[in-house]
């Protein structure tokens, strides 16, 4: 232990000359590139702080939404250990670990002994997660195996989650209401880049457990519904994720990715809750981009959501045991939609290289995002989970992979029918390998 403590004090004094810490898709190219011999330590972190102007829950502050209340919060969003180890030239271990929130979460039992009944046990806010655990079989860079528990690369947010891919304090708000974030679920992945020049790609395609129709609700659409909560996850019905990215312009990357799980319903806690009522098909489409050059830095993404049956799950939902760890709240929206565009521009590229200017981005993002955008035949949608979203602040890059971000953002709840939702937030991340051997 002591030696493992020393590693990360050694690797936190030097943090400012290493890398960045690589995103799932481009981590197999540092294992190809020889960017450590034999094993390597990072991680990420982040601490915010959030001044705000509204109450703590729209649906219940009253018929004008939200009510007009200061209140500050401070948290650490999540602090990330990650490890890579070769065991040889082809076969690597990789895991991260996830402190969400400094706490250790709680724990739910279901007593199939006592009529199914759920448990809980909280010990504490937040929880700590295994965010990645996997094995990688290199075959050839345009073909390889990764097999455990894997990041699910839908959307921008999920495929590049470290706090350096993105420019506000927290991550974008609009994928990360309607997906779960970051998204991790046990399975195979195939994955691998062909290509050079103008005409590189590279790819990943999975099978993973599928998410849970326990979890769907009004205000998260299927994020709630990423399993994890119990000791096993179903694997009745599996999710098939398909991600392809093209990188042949310097500077641009342009991705898309799909998600389709066939029964969502055939992974719920108990196999019988929607036996009565067909199938759940889920079904999410996204597209992104980004463009990065010296003096700017854009990004763009689309996430697109289509849920089979919605209005008889709602009735389901709404039955859940009030033990078990869901919310209940409906209804589920048969579409959900988020859109987003964000730039930033390095102030420093506007001076003579051999300056020391500060690298501060300032920038700006928009988000649209509803996860009631519409429903079946005699649902109502509720247009309090319609938002549109601006933000704006400043990143100083401090060191290449440590960043203070300051910003303000003002939402516009239900097209204006609502009051309106302000907050002011500040907050320091990094990322960065510590050592490597």
């Amino acid at each position: 232990m002591r030696l493992f403590t020393n590693v990360l004090c050694i690797g936190c004094l030097v943090c400012g000359t290493l890398q960045a810490q690589e995103s799932a898709s481009e981590r197999s190219e540092a294992i190809y590139a020889s960017g450590y011999e034999q094993f390597r330590i990072g991680g990420y972190g982040e601490v915010v702080a959030n001044f705000k102007d509204y109450g703590i829950n729209r649906f219940y502050g009253g018929s004008d939404g939200n009510t007009k209340k200061h209140r500050n919060t401070i948290s650490i969003p999540r602090f990330v250990l990650a490890l890579d180890y070769k065991f040889n030239s082809q076969w690597v271990l990789g895991a991260e670990i996830e402190f969400e929130a400094g706490g250790t979460g709680s724990a739910y039992e279901l007593e199939n002994t006592e009529n199914g009944e759920y448990e809980t046990e909280v010990e504490k806010g937040g929880e700590v997660a295994i965010e990645q655990f996997h094995l990688t079989r290199l075959i050839h860079p345009a073909f390889n195996v990764r097999a455990g528990h894997l990041i699910v690369p839908v959307g921008l947010t999920n495929a590049h989650h470290e706090p350096i891919h993105f420019f506000g304090t927290s991550r974008p708000e609009g994928e990360t209401t309607i997906l779960p974030s970051t998204w991790h679920e046990t399975g195979i992945s195939f994955f691998g880049t062909w290509g050079r020049g103008y005409g590189r790609f590279d790819y990943e395609a999975q099978v993973v457990a599928g998410l849970n129709a326990n979890g769907f609700d009004r205000n998260t659409w299927v994020a709630s519904g990423k399993q994890g909560i119990f000791e096993v996850d179903n694997f009745t019905s599996p999710a098939y994720v398909g991600r392809l990215n093209y990188q042949g312009v310097p500077g641009l990357r342009v991705g898309a990715s799909i998600y389709y799980c066939a029964d969502a319903g055939a992974n719920a806690d108990k196999y019988q809750t929607y036996s009565s009522i067909g199938k759940i098909p889920v079904r999410i489409y996204t597209a992104d981009a980004q463009y990065k050059n010296r003096f700017v830095t854009a990004r763009a993404n689309l996430v697109y959501g289509d849920l089979g049956n919605s209005a008889k799950l709602s009735a389901a939902n709404v039955k859940l045991s009030n033990k078990s760890p869901y919310s209940r709240v409906t209804p589920i929206a048969k579409h959900a939609v988020s859109y987003a565009a964000e730039a930033g521009v390095n102030l420093s590229a506007f001076f003579p290289e051999g300056n020391r200017v500060p690298v501060i981005y300032p920038f700006a993002r928009y988000e649209y995002y509803n996860s009631q955008e519409g429903g079946e035949a005699g649902q109502t949608m509720d247009k309090r989970c319609q938002v549109g979203m601006w933000t704006a602040g400043l990143n100083w890059f401090a060191l290449p992979n440590l960043v203070v971000k300051a910003d303000y953002s003002t939402r516009r709840i239900g097209g204006g029918r609502y009051n309106s939702e302000n907050e002011f937030a500040i907050g320091i991340a990094y990322v960065g390998w510590f050592f490597r051997h």
